[in-house]
């Protein structure tokens, strides 16, 4: 039989050794806690921070990226901004649809060739109409002197571009078919070459290779877009971005807002600051900025009636393989 004091010790290192497992055990815990944490940190801060990847062409984002007052504005929101030069809209949609950026700038047309092949993107914002700045252009002293003179002529335009779509109706309000013409597909500093040696018959084109083609080259204008096409700009985005940012695209839309009103009261300070942009005579751009209506809307069930003739046009004329719905890419806001 034990005597008393063993019996006392050995509770008391019974004790002792709980006491023990209890600190070890609280400690695996804290320390498991600590590295789930750990693990989990990265993952959170990704979650928080956003970023809002812009693609634009050089225009009036350009000047928003030079002021940076995007990155100014969404600081706040917990989100930065990335910029991504474009030499073209369809370049643009090409990047949206593959993940690149989350919005950016383009026109009219391209917009229904990306839908088409699967991409899949929202509008969500468009400008006024704009049929002032885009125009068929023939040399200065062409026997051209009418729309329907172009029959049988060599136009050189760039394709899936908002003057495609202003050609097509441009000839088909002055009784021509699309297939009366032969377009050669050409980049507009490959097309103004080839306009310029003659080896196409007229050039479709905007601004401001336009103005530039009319005092560099003594180009004339054969047709403007008045009374053919409205030829908007849109603003376009993912849909899941679109969806879950809603408060990003607002605030850039907001900021293009104010470089139209700014346009519309200071058109000589627009034309200088593009003029840096674009690296073009000042000249040059008091004429295509005295061109362009200014203001940037947001998207309606009219507008998209719009895109949908568009789009409708290129079906009937093989330029894109299967109808499309513009239903499909409204913004998720727009009721």
């Amino acid at each position: 039989m034990p005597r008393p004091d063993e019996t006392r010790q050995s509770a008391i290192d019974h004790i002792q050794k709980s006491r023990r497992r209890r600190r070890l055990i609280a400690g695996g815990i804290g320390l498991g806690l600590a590295g789930l944490a750990g693990a989990l940190a990265p993952g959170l801060a990704r979650a928080a921070a956003r970023e809002l990847r812009v693609g634009y062409q050089k225009g009036a984002l350009s000047i928003i990226r030079t002021r940076g007052v995007l990155e100014q504005r969404l600081a706040p929101l917990g989100a930065t901004v990335k910029w991504v030069e474009f030499s073209a809209g369809p370049v643009q949609l090409e990047a949206l649809g593959a993940g690149a950026i989350d919005f950016g700038d383009v026109g009219e047309a391209p917009p229904i060739f990306s839908q088409a092949a699967g991409t899949p993107l929202v509008y969500v914002a468009a400008t006024v109409p704009r049929p002032f700045v885009e125009a068929v252009l023939v040399p200065k002293e062409s026997a051209l002197k009418q729309p329907v003179d172009l029959k049988g002529k060599r136009i050189a335009l760039n394709k899936g571009s908002n003057v495609h779509y202003f050609l097509v109706k441009l000839l088909e309000k002055h009784g021509l078919r699309y297939a009366d013409v032969t377009p050669v597909w050409l980049a507009p500093a490959d097309a103004r070459a080839a306009f310029e040696r003659g080896s196409v018959d007229a050039w479709a084109i905007w601004e401001p290779y336009l103005a530039a083609a009319q005092q560099s080259l003594q180009a004339r204008i054969l047709a403007d877009a008045e009374g053919v096409v409205k030829n908007r700009a849109y603003y376009f985005s993912s849909r899941d971005f679109a969806r879950n940012n809603a408060d990003l695209i607002k605030v850039a839309l907001e900021e293009l807002g104010k470089i139209d009103d700014w346009a519309k009261a200071r058109p000589g300070e627009y034309a200088s600051e593009l003029a840096n942009v674009l690296g073009l005579p000042k000249s040059v751009l008091d004429v295509a900025v005295g061109r362009y209506n200014f203001g940037t809307v947001p998207i309606t069930h009219a507008i998209l009636e719009e895109q949908q003739q568009i789009a409708d046009a290129f079906l009937d004329l093989k330029l894109i393989p299967k109808k499309i719905s513009l239903k499909e890419t409204a913004p998720p806001w727009l009721a």
